[in-house]
């Protein structure tokens, strides 16, 4: 069976692809917000979430995407090499990079071997033994994003059920001694109350490997690409942060973390 995009078909969190091919949505060469220094940031096609505010809604569906070979992704990256300098490297998006996990091993091996700095930004939904072994090996940052600290806004907001998932994935991460960032979006009225981010410092604050939170604010730029797919974006009303509750929130987290930036 081939189809277009090379994905045969969705089993137990992984998308199943011909061998060492990944479902790519998009390639940006110069990315300065997926991680440290300058950085190749690739987007993989499919994610099992839909949360409210996602500006790549694009990616969601597991169908699409381009699909590409690990030979030519590492090439494609290899060539942005000089552009990385001390602190730079590649960067795993999505989508949800973890359901194409398996194909990403044999890629992220010789970005390893080629002394390319890896980092994977995902929801931390998925962790089977591929995701283990692509983590464990060849994985130098993870990016994790918290949606949400109570069961019913992760539910709310990504539209499944199960906010555990996260933290066994942190614990996942902590245990095994690499670096891990936090990613939290901003939403005021949903993610913004002062009690949701205390819950979130206390949480981590023993976390040894985290070593920065990212303030993301919410922004709307991905309103017409939902209206593009016949969707309707559900956060219309909702207004983008004031400097004010940035600086706020980013006050009331400082205790717990290390370093904080609002990105």
């Amino acid at each position: 069976m081939k189809l277009s995009s090379q994905v045969l078909f969705l089993k137990s969190n992984v998308i199943i692809t011909q061998e060492n091919i990944l479902n790519v949505h998009s390639i940006e060469t110069f990315g300065t917000h997926d991680g440290p220094g300058v950085r190749c940031v690739v987007f993989l096609q499919g994610c099992k979430l839909k949360c409210l505010y996602c500006h790549n809604p694009d990616t969601i569906a597991m169908e699409g995407g381009k699909p590409y070979s690990t030979d030519e992704l590492f090439d494609i990256i290899v060539k942005s090499k000089p552009y990385f300098g001390e602190n730079g490297g590649v960067t795993i998006s999505g989508g949800e990079p973890l359901l194409q996990a398996k194909a990403l091993i044999p890629l992220f091996k010789r970005l390893k071997a080629a002394g390319i700095h890896t980092a994977l930004d995902t929801n931390g939904r998925i962790l089977n033994h591929f995701a283990m072994e692509l983590m464990d090996r060849y994985t130098d940052l993870v990016m994790l994003d918290i949606k949400h600290m109570t069961e019913e806004g992760y539910e709310h907001i990504t539209g499944q059920k199960n906010n555990q998932t996260t933290f066994t994935f942190s614990k996942y991460r902590e245990n095994s001694g690499k670096p891990m960032w936090l990613r939290y979006v901003l939403i005021p009225g949903l993610t913004d109350k002062p009690e949701f981010l205390m819950s979130l410092g206390k949480y981590f604050k023993s976390y040894k490997t985290i070593e920065k939170l990212e303030i993301q604010p919410y922004h709307k730029l991905g309103i017409h690409k939902w209206e593009a797919l016949g969707w309707d974006y559900q956060l219309k009303d909702a207004r983008e942060n004031t400097e004010e509750e940035l600086k706020n929130a980013q006050t009331t987290l400082k205790p717990y973390f290390k370093m904080i930036s609002i990105n």
